[in-house]
């Protein structure tokens, strides 16, 4: 079928298929393991889980040319960040302060927490 769009429209990496959810949150501390960021570390601002992506403060920074209007006084060139993917960033342990990947453990109250897999710490404060 030429021009046949994914099931739902969805892009590649989106959730929709295995209603994945993403295990990175707001706030959390994450590298960046892939791309010309690779190596750099900042805290996740905000998580599109539809489109898989993640907005991480002072990296992928793009400039956009801005029209003066109601929102921007003033015109001129702005710098702000760009999305990653999720897959391209890992969440880094506050207590061993290493790139780790995510377990999960219920605690004794029944709430469910994630770990880190490497010193097992928790990662929800």
């Amino acid at each position: 079928m030429p021009g046949a769009m994914l099931k739902g429209g969805l892009p590649f990496g989106g959730y929709e298929v295995g209603k994945k959810r993403p295990r990175i949150k707001k706030n959390d501390k994450v590298i960046v393991i892939a791309g010309k960021e690779k190596g750099k570390i900042g805290a996740v601002l905000k998580v599109d889980a539809e489109k898989g992506r993640v907005l991480v403060e002072k990296i992928n920074m793009v400039k956009r040319h801005a029209r003066p209007g109601p929102q921007t006084a003033q015109g001129g060139i702005i710098e702000k960040e760009a999305p990653l993917r999720i897959s391209n960033v890992m969440i880094v342990c506050n207590k061993c302060t290493e790139p780790t990947r995510i377990g999960h453990r219920r605690l004794e109250d029944g709430t469910k927490v994630r770990i880190c897999k490497k010193c097992g710490e928790s990662l929800d404060d």
